[in-house]
């Protein structure tokens, strides 16, 4: 479904790593550190080069199970990744704080810095917009770490058009020069951005990525309307995130997309991919799969290896 010429779009997301994404209260429902690591090991030799965290998945341990992984490969394979990390989430900020504040930058771009192993992040991003701090604050903190050379390029991610004409109108010289990218949630339950937010980014030469590509599984095909979620799965774990689309509507598009899967002689998640990496303005996607058996679901590789064997780490 996803063809080698479209690898270098597939960004490997570490957002279950220690937790399901930056929620306290989903920490014993994510990837221990073995098996994110095989994951790692995985995405790497299926040709993935980009990998997505953020200082709040799993409280920290995404970025230092990534920074510990990427320590251990070769050196020209480092050469060749880009990493990108997140700022902003409010799960990351003491109480009493601005999670964007130019103080809470500085401390969690050191804090990920160190987490990751690394003198430069190729790719920071506010997390989310933060209501309490002025914008042109946070976006000096950004300009002080790009100076500093402790960042290469900046991006937003949960941004509406106002946010991102807000950020254009002030990011000026080499700021501007160094915002490149837009990750927002998309999928063929969540098109939204197709309308403001994905011509304004083209427009403005900004990489649009897609994040919750399956809507956070629902696009796999494992549900079914009006039956309860199998235990481990995302939606019963975090059922407060599905309760607004577990509708009649959503199972119609799934089934619209079964069927276009069945045409193509796709499996029902790599049709999904392929609707985000057949829209025009989108750059690239973040899948996160969390088994051999989701690549190769997802239409990245056919299963080549056991998966569960001794990690490189």
């Amino acid at each position: 479904m996803i063809p080698t010429s479209a690898l270098g779009r597939v960004v490997f997301g570490c957002g279950n790593f220690g937790g399901l994404g930056s929620s306290p209260s989903l920490r014993d429902k994510g990837d221990g550190r073995e098996r994110a690591l095989a994951l790692l090991d995985q995405a790497r030799d299926l040709g993935l080069t980009r990998y997505d965290t953020a200082n709040t998945y799993g409280g920290g341990a995404s970025e230092a199970v990534l920074g510990a992984w990427l320590r251990a490969q070769d050196g020209a394979f480092r050469e060749a990744v880009e990493v990108a990390t997140k700022v902003g989430n409010p799960n990351g900020c003491p109480p009493g704080e601005r999670p964007l504040s130019r103080m809470q930058v500085a401390l969690h771009l050191d804090e990920s810095l160190r987490r990751l192993g690394l003198e430069r992040i190729p790719l920071y991003y506010l997390h989310e917009f933060d209501p309490l701090t002025p914008l042109d604050e946070t976006l000096e903190a950004l300009d002080r770490a790009l100076a500093a050379g402790k960042i290469a390029a900046f991006g937003v991610s949960n941004a509406t058009v106002a946010d991102l004409k807000a950020v254009l109108a002030l990011a000026t010289g080499a700021l501007r020069r160094a915002f490149t990218h837009v990750q927002n949630g998309f999928n063929l339950l969540e098109t939204d951005d197709l309308a403001e937010v994905i011509p304004l980014a083209a427009s403005e030469g900004l990489s649009y990525v897609a994040f919750s590509p399956l809507a956070g599984g629902l696009l796999t095909g494992k549900y079914d309307y009006g039956r309860p979620a199998d235990a481990g799965t995302r939606v019963a774990d975090a059922p407060g995130f599905f309760s607004d689309r577990l509708t009649s509507a959503t199972f119609d598009a799934i089934a619209g997309l079964e069927q276009r899967a069945a045409e193509q002689g796709w499996t029902i998640p790599g049709a999904a991919l392929r609707f985000i990496l057949d829209t025009p303005g989108v750059d690239s996607l973040i899948v996160a799969p969390r088994s051999a058996a989701q690549f190769a679901d997802y239409g990245l590789a056919p299963l080549h290896r056991e998966f569960d064997r001794v990690p490189r780490v």
